[in-house]
């Protein structure tokens, strides 16, 4: 009873501030806040919404296969986010964009416009789904199957309330929520660390030595060119992960598209970049704590580094004690601050980009209606399929899915070359099939397999296809 309190309380926390900032909302709060936001507060906010629930549960588990080498990919993040506040932020800010993918529709054409908003949108869909069904799991394990809820009522329930404080305010809401969401999701964080140190005995300082010291701490990998912890494969491919997923992603730009100026806008991309460095170490440092937990106390490791933190709850608690209750905030404040982001910017793009009625009210409305019953209907489909294969293989088509995304931008960013408009759909998906036929043979005839990279190659081979079927200025 006293988590579905928690799960309570939390959200009547969130709704009022949603119908704070939901006062008198038009079009225009619900997708650019009015752009009034404070940069200090989307910078804050977009810490937490950038950590999804799957997170918060898979990064500490990274420990036990790739050691610390994430945060490779953290530095090359560091750059991603300079480019994108300095290249992307200016061109969107001078062309007053309510969407980024209208830039398509004036550089390339209408086909290319829609094309883009439609590989967003089933990104979009299917990733968010996925990260809040594996959310929803853990929540039903933990919270729900106590009280005798079944996992569709959960389900219906968790977008239910995500969908009532996000329909009014939108954007301008989830800047705020993203604070508070920020708070807790760091808060939970520290003190579970805190319990675990305890727990073994140690002074923070002692953490933080045998941390260092551990064999899993290693970080840079420079003698391994056929290793996918390359570091420079890893920091490169952090680098184009930035410019792609983020600065080519509606939802991670709609709430820097708020900030008052651009200038605050690229103050705020840079400050919640670097923060990525530290926001990691710490997720990464939990997990070298929690297998020396395991080991201090004689337990194996779970098979599955996403366990690794859950088992631990399970294991530590009877399920009433105060570390369960930070696990449970810290899942809720992930998925969240990423689930509602992810909905108002699908509404958004749908109604600007596909329906071309920005101005629409009544649409806005039942659209967001609409994108949450499909988000209901895709988490209930992947708990039908019950696969963890189908699961990655939806994981893997998101990464593909964003490569084209890059070959348009960067096709329309990089040359005055017009495109054959009629034929863009068609390269956008077979790039993807050509990118995934190559990864297969490269894999059947040799020993590399490609990680990361391929969102490059993606991006290249699109970018190619554009450049030779279009025609000369």
């Amino acid at each position: 009873m006293g988590y579905g309190l928690l799960v309570i309380g939390y959200f009547c926390l969130l709704y009022c501030i949603s119908w704070w900032t939901g006062r008198k909302a038009t079009n225009e709060t619900f997708y650019r806040g009015n752009r009034q936001s404070p940069w200090y507060m989307v910078a804050f906010g977009m810490i937490g919404a950038s950590i999804s629930g799957v997170t918060f549960v898979s990064v500490p588990g990274m420990v036990n296969v790739i050691d610390m080498t994430y945060l490779q990919t953290c530095l090359g993040f560091i750059v991603g986010y300079v480019l994108v506040a300095f290249l992307l932020l200016p061109l969107f800010y001078r062309l007053n964009l309510t969407t980024i993918y209208s830039y398509l529709g004036q550089r390339l054409g209408p086909r290319s416009y829609k094309t883009g908003a439609s590989f967003f949108l089933l990104s979009k869909m299917t990733g968010a789904a996925v990260r809040f069904y594996v959310v929803c799991i853990i929540l039903q394990h933990f919270v729900f199957d106590a009280l005798g809820i079944p996992f569709v009522f959960t389900v219906l329930g968790m977008v239910v309330l995500i969908w009532l404080y996000t329909y009014r305010g939108g954007i301008r809401t989830l800047v705020f929520t993203d604070v508070l969401q920020t708070v807790f999701l760091f808060t939970a964080l520290l003190l579970i660390i805190w319990q675990v140190v305890s727990d073994m005995g140690m002074t923070w300082g002692e953490a933080v030595q045998a941390v260092a010291a551990d064999s899993k701490s290693r970080i840079f990998v420079f003698d391994d060119w056929m290793s996918k912890q390359n570091f420079w494969k890893q920091f490169l491919c952090g680098v184009f992960i930035v410019i792609v997923m983020t600065g080519l992603d509606q939802d991670m730009m709609q709430k820097n598209l708020t900030c008052r100026s651009l200038r605050d806008a690229q103050k705020d991309m840079c400050t919640y970049g670097v923060m990525f460095f530290p926001a990691n170490l710490l997720f990464l440092s939990l997990g070298i704590l929690l297998t020396q937990w395991y080991a201090s106390h004689g337990i194996t490791l779970p098979a599955s580094g996403d366990e690794l933190l859950p088992t631990f709850i399970t294991l530590s608690t009877n399920h009433l004690s105060l570390i369960a209750y930070l696990f449970i905030m810290g899942i809720l404040a992930a998925s969240f601050s990423s689930a509602d982001s992810a909905m108002t910017a699908l509404t958004t793009s749908f109604c600007v980009d596909i329906c071309r009625r920005p101005g629409d009210e009544i649409l806005r409305h039942r659209v967001h209606i609409l994108v949450a019953i499909v988000f209901t209907v895709f988490i209930l489909l992947f708990k039908a399929l019950n696969s963890t294969s189908i699961i990655d293989a939806i994981y893997i088509l998101c990464s593909y899915t964003y490569g084209p995304l890059l070959g348009l931008f960067a096709f329309g960013l990089l040359t005055k070359r017009p495109v054959n408009d009629r034929l863009v759909p068609y390269i956008c998906i077979a790039s993807p099939i050509l990118c995934y036929l190559l990864d297969w043979v490269v894999g059947q005839y040799t020993s590399y397999h490609f990680g990361y990279e391929l969102l490059m190659l993606n991006g290249i081979i699109t970018f190619t296809a554009l450049f030779f079927t279009g025609k000369e200025q």
